[in-house]
């Protein structure tokens, strides 16, 4: 495992409003997940969830002294600096991919690299072609809409490892699996984030996921009701 730095989140007293509603849609008192924990989020479709997940990956904004990533106040950056500092620190898999068509897999890998470099050095490139060989993917130059879904999940982890983050953020990622697919990628995620030393956050509604986390929290209307 890579030996890192502290990253520690604490979230204290966060709540998200949106206009028109009475309630806070995520109400969070406190909340501390500390460097490399393993961390499941369940409850139902709606339960604030992804919104969860959006805030402490710094793409909603929070109040100021509301979520903090050891000692960094997202609110206190700028849009700017806040970007950047999720490129360099947050790796994300999202539910439906968010691949690019027309590009091979590792032209997908290797995307959110070249949106902010106009050269991608070589070493970049073998890591990429690295991480998916470690995944045992290994169709690199075939275009991404010729894949199935869990060859895609596949692509996607890599493409949220490349940078290599001190946290990976993963929105339901077995939701559009079947059983088979759901527990390789399930094994994937952990072992990935094992050797890269970074905190894995999960929200699902996987439960075989879920007790396979080192921890677990249930949201229910925005609200952490139980945890184990």
């Amino acid at each position: 495992m890579i030996a890192r730095k502290s990253m520690n989140l604490e979230i204290n007293q966060l709540q998200i409003k949106v206009p028109n509603l009475p309630a806070p849609i995520l109400s969070i008192p406190q909340l501390m997940i500390p460097t490399c924990q393993q961390l499941a989020i369940l409850g139902p479709s709606g339960s604030g969830k992804t919104t969860l997940l959006n805030a402490i990956s710094g793409l909603i904004d929070v109040q100021a002294n509301q979520l903090f990533w050891d000692n960094i106040d997202l609110a206190r950056l700028s849009a700017n600096k806040r970007d950047q500092w999720r490129f360099n620190h947050i790796g994300i898999v999202m539910q439906d991919f968010h691949l690019t068509q027309g590009l091979t897999a590792l032209e997908n890998v290797l995307l959110p690299y070249a949106f902010r470099h106009r050269h991608i050095p070589d070493k970049i490139k073998q890591r990429a072609v690295g991480l998916l060989e470690k995944m045992n993917f290994h169709q690199i130059s075939g275009k991404v809409e010729c894949l199935s879904r869990g060859e895609m999940q596949r692509v996607s982890i890599a493409r949220a490892l490349l940078s290599k983050p001190d946290i990976l953020i993963a929105d339901e990622p077995t939701a559009s699996l079947d059983a088979e697919n759901s527990e390789i990628i399930t094994a994937l995620l952990q072992e990935m984030a094992t050797q890269a030393g970074c905190t894995l956050i999960v929200s699902t509604h996987d439960k075989n996921l879920a007790y396979k986390m080192q921890r677990r929290i249930y949201l229910e209307n925005g609200e952490i009701r139980h945890e184990n």
